[in-house]
C-alpha cells in the first residue's frame, strides 16, 4: 500500500508540472493512473482513521470507570470490524494493473457453426457490443466487415476506443452458442448455432516489430458491395506473415494504401495476442484458472432463447433478462467477470 501511496503523491506531483502540460498524452496517462489510484488513497485514509480510533479505545479499556471501558470496548470493536472490512476492499486494489487495460481493443466476430442462422447471430452480437460501446460512451470503428444473407454477418472487425475498452471486453473471446427457432425454420425446431468472437489489444510500435522481409504482400480486386473504385481496381490487400502464418485481409477501403495500413493494424493486433494467449495457456497449465485459459475456441457462453436465459459457463454466472443483455447491458455480466479474474489473482498469489 505504501508503495501505490507513493505513487500516487509522485503522480499528483507530474501533474502540475509544466512538462506534464505540454504533453496531452503524457497528462491524460498520469490522469487515468491518479484516478485508479484515488480509490486507494481514500481506504488508506480511512484506514489510518480507524487505527487511530482503535488505539484511543485501548488506551482507555484499562479505565477505572466501568462505563467508559465498556464504551471502549465497543469502539474497539468496532474499530476492528472496520481495518478488517477495508483490509479486504484495499487487496483487489492494490493488485498489479494490466498495462493493456486501457488499450483500444480490435474484436473480431466470425459465424460460426449453423449457417445463414450463424450469421444472424454474429450480427446480433455485433449490435449488443455496439450498444455497450455507446453505453460506455466508446467509439466503435469500422475495419471491415463481410455481410451474409438475411441481414446476418459473415465477419465483422471493428475497433473500440475508450477508457478501460480491452480491459472491460478481453473476456469475450471464445465460442458464443446461441439455442432458438431459426426464421428460416418453418416446424419450429429448435437449432444450435455458434459465432467466435476474439478481442485482441490494439499494438504498438513497442510492442510487436514486422520487417518488410516477414511479410508477403498480395494485391486483388475487390468483391462485394462498394462505393467508387471498390471491384474496379486491385485495391484489396492481403498481408501474410510468414513467421507465424498469420493472413490478413482487407478490402473495405477505396484505396489500396488504406486497405494496407488497415491489414497492418489488425496484424500486429493478432501477433500481439497470439503471445498473450501463449502467455495465458502456459499460466493454465501452472494452475487452474475461470476466466482466462488462454483457449480462443473454448465455449465460453451459451444465449437460450426458450428459456429467456444467458450462462457464461466459465463463472457459474446465469442472467433471465436475455433481451437486456442483447441490447448492450452487460455490466452484471462483465463486473462478475472481473470479480472473478480478481479473486483468481488473489487466490494464486
Amino acid at each position: 500500500m505504501q508503495e501505490a501511496l507513493a505513487r500516487a503523491e509522485a503522480i499528483e506531483r507530474e501533474l502540475a508540472s509544466p512538462a506534464a502540460v505540454r504533453d496531452s498524452r503524457r497528462l491524460a496517462e498520469l490522469g487515468r493512473e491518479h484516478r485508479r489510484l484515488a480509490p486507494v488513497m481514500d481506504m488508506a485514509s480511512r484506514l489510518r482513521k480507524h487505527e487511530d480510533e482503535l488505539a484511543q479505545a485501548h488506551e482507555l479499556l484499562s479505565s477505572d470507570d466501568p462505563e467508559l471501558a465498556a464504551e471502549a470496548r465497543a469502539e474497539e470493536q468496532r474499530a476492528r470490524a472496520e481495518i478488517a472490512a477495508l483490509e479486504e476492499a484495499l487487496k483487489p486494489a492494490l493488485l498489479p494493473r494490466d498495462p493493456l487495460h486501457d488499450r483500444p481493443a480490435i474484436v473480431e466476430i466470425r459465424a460460426g457453426t449453423g449457417g445463414d442462422e450463424a450469421a444472424l447471430f454474429a450480427a446480433d452480437l455485433y449490435r449488443m457490443y455496439t450498444r455497450y460501446c455507446e453505453r460506455h460512451g466508446w467509439r466503435v470503428e469500422p475495419i471491415s466487415l463481410s455481410e451474409g444473407s438475411l441481414g446476418g454477418i459473415k465477419e465483422v472487425i471493428f475497433k473500440v476506443q475508450g477508457e478501460g475498452a480491452y480491459g472491460r471486453l478481453r473476456w469475450e473471446s471464445g465460442v458464443h452458442r446461441v439455442q432458438r427457432v431459426p426464421v428460416t425454420e418453418s416446424s419450429g425446431r429448435i437449432h444450435t448455432s455458434a459465432a467466435t468472437v476474439a478481442v485482441l489489444p490494439e499494438a504498438e510500435d513497442v510492442d510487436v516489430t514486422i520487417e518488410d522481409k516477414d511479410i508477403r504482400i498480395d494485391v486483388f480486386r475487390s468483391s462485394g458491395p462498394g462505393g467508387q473504385s471498390v471491384n474496379t481496381t486491385d485495391s484489396a490487400v492481403r498481408i501474410t506473415h510468414l513467421p507465424t502464418g498469420i493472413v490478413v485481409s482487407q478490402q473495405d477501403q477505396k484505396s489500396q494504401l488504406q486497405n494496407k495500413l488497415k491489414a497492418l493494424e489488425v496484424l500486429r493486433a493478432r501477433i500481439l495476442d497470439q503471445r498473450i494467449a501463449e502467455q495465458e495457456a502456459e499460466r493454465a497449465r501452472m494452475r487452474r484458472t475461470q476466466v482466462g485459459t488462454g483457449d480462443r475456441s473454448a465455449k465460453i457462453r451459451t444465449y437460450n432463447f426458450p428459456q429467456n436465459r444467458v450462462t457464461d459457463h466459465r463463472i457459474g454466472f446465469t442472467s433471465h433478462d436475455l433481451e437486456r443483455t442483447l441490447n448492450g447491458d452487460l455490466d452484471e455480466l462483465m463486473n462478475a467477470l472481473a470479480i472473478a479474474t480478481q479473486e483468481e489473482k488473489l487466490e494464486n498469489g
